[in-house]
């Protein structure tokens, strides 16, 4: 069985090229995203297994998504097929200083927005698992895979699997007050929390003076054992600094920063989730923050929203390999 089981949706991603806008377009480049996907290739890169449990579409879209799932090394073995459904869809216009780059999301009514209890079989699911990873994203797409998200999470905690949630707030998917409430009813079922501190005084009202005062009220109000965030420095839209911080146990821990330039920054957080789910698989927090931060950082460099890294890549830039030419 895989170490990780993974829960949630995936989009057809289509993105106009060379920094268009929509309205500009005349072709579209076509890629797959989905942030707890995006973490189970990340751990199938590091040599992990991994299996991606979800709903699509019966139709071509839902077949180019499978694809390339299976083509990351992913599992699809618990991905169910629904007819008459649709595949969620996002467009992303790239930005350059000082225009952001944006999302629009068509994903209303998707096969996995339509998802409910019973549709799984969890037991079956989790038996050898050795993770799961799930993100607020799947609570958020209805209230129906808001229950099944909490049914996974008791399955989980059920079969000893340890849970880790990546609280990944959308405001265009839900209110603040909806997500609020939601979260705070999964989050106690969960071992490890990555969130950002704005996220966290955002959806909780809680502020501290740095991240440890931020993490430590996390765990005081929710139970968690790990809090896990990022950091970023960002001069320009394409030149970032990147690093990770994770609370445990009284301590924490940070990474060594990493200069970045960006070529496309969607899945760096869920990237992050994957080194930091593979130290944590070998019991070393630390590992999964230097982890972590490596491949949140080289994740930038890669188009899509995937990351298509190698353990060797991930682990020269854990130890601040320069750039030279490899040759």
């Amino acid at each position: 069985m895989p170490d990780l089981i993974a829960f949630g949706e995936v989009m057809v991603r289509l993105a106009p090229p060379h920094f268009q806008r929509l309205e500009q377009a005349r072709s579209l480049d076509v890629e797959i995203g989905g942030a707890e996907f995006n973490t189970a290739a990340g751990l199938a890169r590091l040599g992990r297994s991994a299996a991606w449990v979800s709903r699509l579409p019966d139709n071509p879209l839902g077949k180019l998504v499978a694809n390339r799932v299976r083509e990351a090394g992913v599992s699809d073995r618990f991905v169910q097929y629904a007819p008459e459904t649709r595949c969620g869809l996002y467009f992303l216009e790239f930005g350059a200083a000082p225009r952001p780059s944006s999302v629009l999301y068509d994903r209303r009514d998707s096969a996995m927005a339509g998802v409910g209890r019973g549709a799984f079989e969890w037991p079956t699911v989790f038996a050898g698992a050795r993770w799961f990873h799930v993100t607020g994203i799947t609570a958020a797409l209805s209230t129906s895979s808001a229950e099944v998200v909490d049914e996974a999470l008791r399955a989980a905690k059920a079969a000893n699997v340890p849970v880790s949630m990546d609280l990944n707030y959308r405001a265009k998917l839900w209110t603040r007050d909806h997500a609020s409430q939601v979260m705070g009813l999964l989050l106690p079922m969960c071992d490890v929390l990555i969130a950002s501190e704005a996220d966290a005084e955002h959806l909780f009202g809680i502020t501290g003076r740095d991240f440890t005062d931020v993490a430590k009220k996390l765990v005081d109000k929710f139970g968690v054992a790990t809090v896990v965030g990022t950091r970023r420095e960002a001069d320009l839209v394409w030149r970032n600094r990147f690093a990770a911080v994770g609370y445990s146990g009284g301590r924490t821990y940070e990474s060594a920063w990493h200069d970045v330039e960006v070529v496309d920054r969607l899945g760096a957080g869920d990237a992050l989730a994957a080194g930091l789910i593979h130290g944590l698989l070998d019991g070393d927090l630390k590992k999964g923050i230097d982890y972590g931060a490596a491949m949140g950082a080289l994740k930038h460099t890669v188009p899509g929203d995937v990351p298509w890294l190698t353990k060797d890549e991930v682990e020269a830039a854990v130890r601040g390999q320069g750039l030279r030419i490899k040759r």
